[in-house]
């Protein structure tokens, strides 16, 4: 099968700095670095590493191909990305010395991605093949139907978050993720907790506590694995990526989330987002 993302693509320019800064605060960084970043990229590469065909659909400016090319490096499918008259998208990521993090995104070429090549790359599609997107780029809700009435499983990543965005695709949904915060935002827009919004599946991120699935058997709760953190950057988006890629080659989902714990795991002792995502050998091959 395949994983299809419609997903962002972001140089990520990451600050070391001591302290997040303050409104009006002027602060030096004491490091800085460039990777490939952008919660779609981050997930199909994070999926292409657990062993997944990804195909992303995306764009970038005439300034991005070199995403373009490590995307391909990294084992993910181009040939769906295209190149619009906007400039890449990018991300201001500031990481102090707790290894949290500060984000400012400036949405480029992401909220540019053209209908017809969308639709385009669906037409190659197999029913039962996956379809996830997120909130960082246009198209997400026509995205979804259009596969849900091919016949793929469909999955939504809710960040950023945006109640009405996650409203928009849910009836389409096989599968949403979001974290804490989010699903108690979603649940005050909506007035349901996240076992009753009829989506199949809901995982819940916890951080450092873990996660929570819930299934056609409830709840089941999942323990994050203690490690020393360096940077959270990116850790959701692998763990998400892993998780699809799990499901997509046949895993149940308890399995799937084992092995994506441990790739978020390993991902947050490392410095970056897309160029560090950790592959299938070395998390098969983690002991905690």
């Amino acid at each position: 099968m395949a994983i299809w993302n419609l997903g962002s693509i972001n140089a990520d320019y990451v600050y070391s700095v001591p302290h997040i800064p303050a409104p009006g605060e002027t602060l030096a960084s004491t490091n800085r670095s460039v990777f490939l970043g952008g919660k779609g990229a981050n997930m199909s590469v994070a999926a292409a590493r657990a062993a997944a065909q990804v195909k992303h659909i995306g764009a970038v400016g005439d300034d991005g191909a070199w995403a373009v090319e490590t995307l391909l490096e990294y084992g993910v499918d181009t040939r769906y990305i295209t190149t619009v008259d906007v400039e890449t998208a990018h991300a201001i990521i500031a990481v102090d010395a707790n290894s949290e993090n500060m984000i400012i995104l400036h949405s480029g070429a992401n909220v540019e991605i053209p209908q017809s090549l969308l639709q385009n790359a669906l037409s190659e599609a197999q029913t039962g093949d996956w379809f996830v997107t997120q909130n960082e780029t246009n198209l997400q809700r026509t995205g979804a139907q259009l596969a849900k009435k091919m016949g793929l499983r469909v999955a939504y990543a809710a960040a950023p978050f945006d109640a009405e965005r996650v409203q928009a695709v849910l009836e389409h949904l096989d599968f949403l993720i979001l974290n804490e915060v989010e699903a108690e935002q979603l649940k005050q827009a909506t007035g349901q907790a996240a076992a009753d919004l009829g989506v199949a599946d809901v995982i819940v991120t916890l951080g450092a506590d873990g996660a929570d699935w819930y299934g056609p058997n409830g709840k089941a709760h999942f323990d994050a694995i203690k490690v020393d953190p360096v940077d959270t950057t990116g850790a959701g988006d692998t763990f998400t990526g892993y998780v699809l890629a799990g499901l997509d080659r046949g895993m149940p989902m308890e399995q799937a989330i084992n092995q994506a714990t441990k790739a978020g795991a390993l991902m947050v002792t490392r410095h970056g987002t897309a160029d560090v995502i950790p592959d299938l050998l070395e998390v098969q091959t983690f002991q905690p």
